[in-house]
């Protein structure tokens, strides 16, 4: 049995993590430039991966490999639905679609839910620590790039009941190590973490063409 998967995932995604750091929306983000339009665009394609996601897990939760993953404290659901409110108002969930990376990206999570659902665990992995670590600075970046308020124009990214992130993450990681898996699976979650990189950088990729029709070829060129 494996007793290390969350060194295996940590090590196994790490040239996943720079390439998804390197993409030109990541480097436009980081340097502050985001379109309002944009980020909205992320917040409804987050919405739709999120919930796929947050559906997977609960229906498998008592999948026994699942159910050692199930912290309540993750479930966000509410949030991304509160960001879809605030910027389109009570007809929200007729007004947006999700990019055809984030259709891509759907359809993999509801695969292998029907399928294989321990590989949720790569997806899980990439996305609850992804949004506890490097996904804190989003808030910031729009709250000063669009002026907004607070939280409230982002709750999805506060995590009300994880006053301590970094000892979570800590007991995240100590909890996958918990997780009965043998060496063989342990090495499938791996690569299927690494693909949940990937998927989303499609996503990123679709969501530079929108960013380049707001700035232009030239000033998106100078950034990246």
């Amino acid at each position: 049995m494996s007793n290390n998967l969350a060194v295996k995932l940590r090590s196994g995604t790490r040239q996943a993590h720079r390439d998804a750091e390197n993409t030109g929306f990541m480097k436009c983000s980081i340097q502050g430039v985001l379109e309002r339009e944009c980020f909205i665009k992320v917040l409804s394609d987050v919405y739709f991966v999120y919930s796929e996601l947050q559906t997977a897990v609960d229906k498998n939760k008592q999948y026994p490999v699942i159910s050692v993953m199930y912290l309540p404290e993750l479930n966000r659901q509410a949030s991304p639905e509160k960001n879809m409110m605030f910027y389109h108002g009570n007809l929200w969930p007729h007004l947006i679609s999700p990019l055809t990376a984030t259709q891509n990206y759907i359809a993999r999570i509801y695969e292998i839910s029907a399928h294989e659902p321990t590989l949720l665990l790569g997806h899980a992995y990439t996305h609850y620590i992804g949004d506890i670590s490097g996904g804190q600075m989003l808030p910031n970046i729009a709250q000063s790039a669009l002026k907004l308020s607070g939280y409230e124009e982002t709750p999805f990214y506060k995590f009300e009941q994880i006053p301590d992130k970094q000892e979570f993450k800590n007991r995240y990681r100590q909890a996958l190590d918990t997780v009965a898996v043998d060496d063989i699976t342990a090495d499938k979650i791996v690569p299927e973490a690494n693909d949940a990189f990937y998927l989303n950088m499609e996503i990123m990729k679709e969501l530079e063409s929108i960013l380049i029709q707001d700035l232009g070829r030239a000033t998106y060129n100078d950034l990246v």
